[in-house]
């Protein structure tokens, strides 16, 4: 992408004192690459929680949480620069189906973690009894 910007303000250079820009074409390219890099910044923000987080729960989070928004974002930095074409629609449908599989998925992963007996890492504060005596 920045190398076809780069293309183009070449040939505007090329084409003498007449240059027109293309402004929505200049907004939707930078609206897409913001989208992008926020999408960037999430994804490497759940691998850094994968990465540092104690247990295997809080890495679940880190994963699951961060995996879906980066993922959506990316998505939508792909949908914007595609424009208005069908590609953009099966775009959409991948986000949508993604939206609705990735908290589901590290849902069923948890619970199956749990099933199994894993217990997560406690620091110094415990979580209260469900019993209710106290303890």
């Amino acid at each position: 992408m920045m190398i076809s910007l780069i293309l183009a303000a070449a040939t505007a250079v090329d084409q003498g004192p007449a240059i027109h820009i293309d402004w929505l074409g200049l907004l939707r390219a930078i609206a897409a690459c913001a989208s992008m890099l926020a999408g960037l910044f999430f994804v490497l923000a759940g691998t850094l929680g994968v990465l540092r987080l104690p247990d295997f729960y809080t890495r679940l989070h880190a994963a699951g949480m961060t995996d879906t928004l980066g993922a959506e974002l990316i998505l939508l930095s792909l949908i914007i620069q595609s424009g208005f074409t069908q590609m953009s629609l099966k775009l959409l449908l991948v986000a949508f189906f993604l939206l609705l599989t990735s908290p589901t998925a590290t849902h069923a992963i948890a619970y199956a973690a749990y099933k199994a007996g894993l217990e997560p890492k406690l620091g110094k504060y415990k979580a209260p009894s469900i019993d209710g005596d106290g303890s």
